[in-house]
């Protein structure tokens, strides 16, 4: 299965990313926006070149990657990270390396799009439905 690009995907669920960004070392101010808002998020991509936006009233966010290539990335937390993505199937696999490591996986289907965050021993899921 591949990637479903250029499609919308609003966050309908979250369980456990207060936990997730506690661990990473996230304030208290921003872990409450963080977990106040429903970010909407879309993949595209250009030729060998993906990237992927998330925009809330919070703040808005675009990473653009090519598959196995380290880049230096900004989180939406402000964190500086070292990041590579690859692909499996129809799932992105993002590992994050700053003061702490942390793997995303982001598994594309037609009709959602499952995140799955993990940091030391903590394992958040966040469910976006297509809109």
């Amino acid at each position: 299965m591949s990637l479903v690009t250029n499609k919308k995907y609003k966050l309908s669920t979250s369980e456990k990313f207060d936990e997730y960004m506690k661990a990473l070392g996230v304030g208290l101010v921003v872990r409450k926006v963080g977990n106040s808002v429903s970010p909407v998020i879309e993949l595209t991509q250009n030729g060998d070149e993906y990237t992927i936006t998330s925009q809330s009233t919070f703040k808005n966010t675009t990473t653009t990657f090519k598959l196995g290539q380290e880049f230096e990335e900004e989180t939406a937390d402000g964190r500086k990270v070292k990041s590579v993505v690859t692909q499996d199937g129809n799932k992105l696999i993002q590992v994050q390396k700053g003061e702490k490591e942390t793997t995303i996986i982001r598994e594309f289907n037609d009709d959602e799009v499952k995140m799955t965050l993990t940091v030391d021993d903590i394992v958040s899921t966040r469910i976006y439905k297509a809109i």
